[in-house]
C-alpha cells in the first residue's frame, strides 16, 4: 500500500474485444457500473452513452483530474464505490497497481505490449503525441524549436504557454526524468521558469491561448489543436512533432483499469473491451473531434495524425509501466521549481 500513500501525499503538493461484435449484447440490465473517468466529459461522453445503449448497462461516471481521482481512490480504500478507472495518463493507473485486477490476456494483446502495463493491470486505450502547438501568424515552422531544451532560449521569454497541473504534462515531466535524469530535467525546468510561461489549468485554455495570440507557442498533445479547430476553423495554429528522441516527442496513452475486487467486475470487464473494440477504435478517426490516435492494430488515425508506426522511434525510450512509481518524485520536483504550489 506503500504507492498508495505516496500518491496521496504527492497529489496534495500539486494543490490541485476483436471485432465490432465483441463488446455488445441485446437485452437490459439492473446494473450500474461506476467510473472514475480522468478523461473530460466533453472527450470521452458518447463512448459512456454508446457502451449504456449497446450492452443495457447504466453507467455512472466522476469527472476529475486523473492524479486527484487516482488518490480518491487510494482513500476510500476497499470502499470505493470505482469499478473502473478511466485515466488520461499512465502515471495515474500506475500509481494505482496494487489496487487493479489483472486484465485478460485477450484485452492485453489487442495493444502493443509498450502501450500496457508490464504485469496486465492496465491497458492503453487511445495514443497521444506531444507537440509544440505554435501561432502561424506569428511563426513558420522552421522557426519552432526542434527541442523543448531550445525553450530554455530568453527570446521565448513571455511567449510559451503550458498546464503544469494537468496529468500529461506531468507524463512528460516523468518521462523527461526518466529519459535525461533528475538534473537535467531541474535544470530545464528552471530555465524554462526563468522565461516566464504562462500557465493555465488544462490543455484546450492553452491551445486557446495560442490561437489568440496571447502566447505563440504551447506544450500540449497533439489532439487539442482538433478541439478548438472545430469551435474555431480558421485559427491560425498547427501541431510541430518534433523530430528524433526528444522527451517532447513523447507518444503516451490514456488507459483504463478495473479496480480489485470492484463490486461489478463482469461490466466493468465489458466496458474495457468495449473501448478496445474496432467500431470504439475507429470512433477517434470517424467521429471524435480531439483525433487520439487508435492503439489497435489495423486502424488508422484521422488524416493528417501521424500513425504510430510513423512515430515509433520519436520521443524518449521509457516504460510506461513505470510512471505510476515515479510520479510522487515528478510532482514534488514540480512543487520545487516552481510550477505547482
Amino acid at each position: 500500500m506503500k504507492k498508495l500513500a505516496i500518491l496521496v501525499t504527492a497529489v496534495a503538493l500539486t494543490g490541485c474485444g476483436g471485432n465490432d461484435e465483441g463488446s455488445s449484447d441485446e437485452g437490459s440490465s439492473d446494473e450500474t457500473l461506476t467510473v472514475y473517468s480522468g478523461r473530460e466529459e466533453e472527450l470521452v461522453a458518447p463512448l459512456f452513452e454508446r457502451f449504456e445503449e449497446e450492452t443495457g448497462i447504466a453507467v455512472e461516471v466522476r469527472y476529475g483530474d486523473s492524479a486527484e481521482l487516482a488518490a480518491t481512490i487510494a482513500e476510500e480504500g476497499d470502499n470505493s464505490p470505482a469499478d473502473v478507472f478511466f485515466a488520461q495518463d499512465p502515471g495515474s493507473l500506475g500509481a494505482l497497481e496494487e489496487r487493479l485486477a489483472e486484465l485478460p490476456d485477450d484485452v492485453l494483446t489487442r495493444v502493443d505490449e509498450r502501450f500496457r502495463d508490464g504485469d496486465g493491470r492496465w491497458v492503453g486505450t487511445s495514443g497521444r503525441a506531444r507537440v509544440l502547438v505554435y501561432n502561424t501568424d506569428e511563426l513558420s515552422e522552421d522557426e519552432v524549436p526542434d527541442s523543448v531544451f531550445d525553450l530554455t532560449d530568453p527570446k521565448w521569454k513571455g511567449k510559451i504557454g503550458l498546464p503544469p497541473t494537468n496529468a500529461s504534462f506531468q507524463a512528460f515531466v516523468t518521462a523527461m526524468r526518466l529519459d535525461e535524469g533528475d538534473e537535467r530535467t531541474r535544470e530545464w525546468l528552471e530555465g524554462l521558469k526563468a522565461n516566464e510561461p504562462k500557465f493555465y489549468e488544462k490543455n484546450t485554455p492553452t491551445v486557446e491561448a495560442v490561437a489568440s495570440g496571447e502566447i505563440e507557442l504551447g506544450l500540449v498533445n497533439h489532439y487539442y489543436l482538433y478541439l478548438v479547430k472545430e469551435e474555431q476553423p480558421d485559427a491560425p495554429i498547427e501541431n510541430k512533432y518534433l523530430p528524433g528522441v526528444d522527451p517532447g516527442a513523447l507518444v503516451s496513452v490514456a488507459g483504463a483499469g478495473i479496480l480489485d475486487g470492484a463490486e461489478h467486475s463482469d461490466a466493468a470487464e465489458r466496458f474495457v473491451e468495449f473501448l478496445l473494440a474496432d467500431a470504439q477504435q475507429r470512433f477517434y478517426t470517424d467521429e471524435a473531434e480531439e483525433a487520439e490516435i487508435p492503439l489497435v492494430d489495423g486502424i488508422a488515425p484521422k488524416e493528417g495524425v501521424p500513425t504510430l508506426d510513423e512515430l515509433s522511434g520519436r520521443g524518449p525510450d521509457v516504460d510506461l509501466s513505470s510512471f505510476g512509481e515515479e510520479l510522487e518524485q515528478t510532482l514534488e520536483l514540480l512543487n520545487e521549481t516552481g510550477y505547482t504550489s
